[in-house]
């Protein structure tokens, strides 16, 4: 079969589907992404049009698993760019952890490499067993390995030496286990940073190139939604392509690059 790509109009009706019959919310995401590689699902289950596909779906739980996973990126590792987390250990967490009742959030946690990063930088500077972590993902499927916490050697190239042999057990398979110590500050829950309501007063978001593969208004919405949620005081942690750049409208007051703190 020679695949035919699909109309704008069909796209539409497409994820309102999505919407209706899965309660998947992707409109604040780039259409443009989003429909490139549905076309590509549906032309590797020959599927000729939204509706068969969206059928597929409904039938079928482990397609639609594979839908949300291609739709969410979960490209991670621990300590991604590992200069600007030795910061926040050194400059910034020490002052944060001052709150004794010190939450952090991170925020399209994926597989969980950026909330064991933030916990084991606590378990570091001997935060109290008080100071957690919520970590969030759309995507049940890596909700799911985040709380197994094993993982493959590549994840971990920027993990010090010391680091991962106190955090770290290895497995006879070549994988990694995080540790109980780290695991037990890490609490993930699903949450649709596009249309759940966010909690409050926190001390420490990160949210670290997710919002790079939405719209402009919905990566705005987002940060203003972010800024909201911080204590006085309290700090964004960025991704490297990622900028806000109204911040100081939002209270904010860039600190360092990647760095924001409200004011």
């Amino acid at each position: 079969m020679q695949f035919q790509p699909l109309s704008d109009e069909e796209f539409e009706w497409f994820l309102k589907q999505l919407n209706i019959k899965f309660g998947i919310d992707l409109s604040g995401y780039k259409p443009h992404r989003v429909k490139r590689r549905t076309e590509i699902l549906l032309k590797k289950y020959r599927c000729e049009s939204f509706d068969e596909y969206i059928k597929l779906l409904l039938s079928d739980e482990e397609k639609k698993k594979e839908f949300i996973d291609k739709m969410t990126i979960n490209v991670t590792e621990f300590f991604r760019n590992p200069e600007k987390w030795w910061a926040l250990r050194d400059r910034y967490l020490p002052i944060l952890l001052k709150n004794h009742n010190f939450k952090a959030w991170s925020a399209g946690c994926s597989s969980g490499e950026e909330p064991y990063s933030l916990s084991i930088l606590l378990e570091e500077l001997r935060a109290p067993k008080t100071a957690k972590i919520i970590a969030t993902d759309i995507d049940m499927n890596v909700l799911a390995k985040a709380k197994q916490g094993v993982y493959e050697e590549q994840s971990l190239v920027n993990v010090p030496q010391s680091y991962l042999q106190k955090y770290f057990k290895k497995l006879n398979d070549g994988k990694y286990q995080v540790s109980d110590a780290v695991k037990s500050r890490v609490q993930f829950k699903y949450h649709n940073m596009l249309k759940d309501p966010f909690d409050k007063d926190y001390d420490l978001i990160l949210c670290r190139n997710v919002v790079i593969y939405f719209e402009v208004e919905a990566k705005n919405e987002l940060y203003r939604n972010f800024a909201s949620s911080l204590r006085k005081g309290g700090m964004i942690f960025v991704g490297g392509t990622e900028r806000i750049f109204d911040y100081k409208e939002l209270n904010l007051e860039l600190v360092e690059s990647f760095f924001y703190r409200k004011v």
